[in-house]
Parts: C-alpha cells; structure tokens; sequence
C-alpha cells in the first residue's frame, strides 16, 4: 500500500482568513448602504418640503383677493387657519404688519406670511409680499426651504 500525501484543499487557517476578508468587504458594503438609506430619506424630507412650500404660495396666488388672510388646508370649503398679526404662534412679532400662520405635517414645519407693501385693511394695499418657509430636522441639522413671491390687488387704484 501506498500512500499519497499531496492532498490539495484548503487548510482552516485558509479558510479563516477568507472569511474575515469577506467580513470586512461586507461591513464596508453595508455601511455604504446604511450612508445610501439617509442621503435617500433627507432627499424625501428635502423634496416634502419644497412641495408643501410651493403648494402653499400657489395656494396664495389663486386665491381670491379677500380671502388673502384664511386658508382652507383641506379644501372643504371651510376656511381652518386664519393668518394673524398678533406675536403667537408662528408670528413673530405683534403689530408688524406681517400676518402669519403654520402647520406642521409628517416632521416639516410649514411657515407662510402675508406681508402688505403697507399699513391698513388689505382691500387699500397695492401688493403683498408671500413667504413660505419649510424646515425639517435631518442627520446633519436643522434644514429650510424658504420660497416668495409677490402678488398685487387685482382691485388697487392707486392712492387716495
């Protein structure tokens, strides 16, 4: 009998080691997409608050013109914000002339402001200024849309 000793295969050692190699390259895959998962979520957050922000200010400009300080969110045809100039809630400052108002939606606070191009009822301004304002936390901190516009009084004559 004879016997052969030039076995081929793989030793354990062999085998370990290939399997710690693969473990790395796996941990590394895995943290690429772990990385992918939030750029892909603060993408959504991002593009959420852009269109609540745009929607809002079209939402202003198709609006008629008395209806300038109310907003019905969930077009029923009952109005559930009224903007104020009061210094609560979203508005800053009382008494400024800016009117504000803001909702919050699926982690995005929405901001909008009517501000007139000057003091008195809104029927005897010639313009107002919109402002919408979306900002939503993401990985890396506090992050804002901010979108304008101006619209003018389809009834203004000029001054009196």
């Amino acid at each position: 009998m004879t016997s052969d000793s030039t076995q081929s295969g793989f030793s354990l050692v062999e085998v370990m080691v290939a399997m710690v190699i693969s473990g790395i390259a796996l941990m590394g895959t895995m943290g690429a997409v772990h990385l992918a998962s939030r750029q892909a979520q603060e993408g959504v957050a991002a593009d959420r608050a852009l269109m609540m922000a745009q929607s809002r200010l079209e939402a202003k400009r198709s609006i008629q013109w008395e209806s300038m300080l109310v907003d019905d969110l969930d077009h029923d045809g009952v109005p559930e914000v009224i903007l104020k100039d009061d210094g609560e809630g979203s508005d800053a400052v009382a008494g400024d002339g800016v009117y504000s108002a803001g909702v919050e939606r699926d982690g995005i606070r929405l901001i909008w402001t009517v501000e007139p191009d000057r003091t008195g009822p809104l029927s005897g301004v010639g313009s107002v200024a919109i402002v919408a304002v979306a900002s939503y936390q993401g990985p890396r901190g506090l992050h804002e849309v901010r979108m304008g516009t101006v619209r003018s009084n389809p009834l203004y004559v000029g001054m009196r």
